[in-house]
């Protein structure tokens, strides 16, 4: 899905997963309609805040009702081709001289490592993990959407873009929306109080494609 198509997609998705915990979430954002120039031109400003599921894994299931954070091998993995996907978005941002601040990610190590593999640094923050469970009760979304909820309405200092690395049932506490497939990136431009409006969603791929029409041009 393109950029532009955005839209279409997002706003039916966003309410056919509502629920009361997320209704709070949706009354703190909106939606905006850019083209592809747009939004580089927002990027290249700054002020934006990316959030990016994590790279693809060996796996997809519901490691954290056991995992320890702090231990890989209790964790899923990055696979190659997740490992292709985070050079390939950092790879992006350079082509498109896409400015990057602070680089935050969860501690598992598929978020850390995507954002390495991606911009060459991250910091660690547990505001950014899952709830221990699988089946989220209302409590624990709406517990993710309190914690999250600060990273992604922050404004960024002046000249950068701020990266979130996280996983996707946080994101969906703060937005109402599932992010897929992994290693999908939104765009977001935080008010600096209690909302954000949503400006894009890109795939790895898609950031791989802006860059490469970006230098056709």
């Amino acid at each position: 899905m393109t950029a532009h198509k955005l839209f279409s997609f997002l706003i039916p998705t966003a309410f056919a997963f509502m629920l009361s915990f997320e209704a709070i979430a949706v009354e703190k954002m909106t939606f905006k309609q850019i083209d592809n120039k747009e939004l580089i031109e927002q990027l290249r400003k700054g002020g934006q805040v990316i959030y990016f599921r994590h790279a693809q894994t060996e796996k997809d299931y519901a490691d954290q009702v056991t995992a320890d954070p702090n231990d890989g091998s209790t964790q899923r993995v990055l696979s190659e081709k997740g490992w292709h996907q985070a050079k390939g978005i950092g790879e992006a941002f350079r082509a498109l001289k896409i400015p990057v601040g602070d680089v935050i990610s969860s501690q598992y190590f598929r978020a850390w490592q995507t954002a390495d593999l991606a911009f060459g640094r991250y910091e660690k923050n547990a505001v950014l993990n899952f709830e221990p469970a699988e089946d989220y009760t209302e409590a624990q979304m709406e517990a993710m959407r309190v914690r999250v909820m600060p990273l992604v309405t922050a404004k960024p200092p002046e000249g950068g873009n701020t990266i979130l690395v996280g996983h996707d049932d946080p994101f969906e506490a703060v937005s109402g929306i599932y992010p897929e497939p992994q290693g999908v990136a939104y765009v977001l431009q935080p008010n600096g109080q209690d909302g954000f409006t949503i400006l894009a969603r890109l795939t790895s791929d898609e950031w791989t494609a802006l860059a490469k029409k970006c230098d056709e041009k």
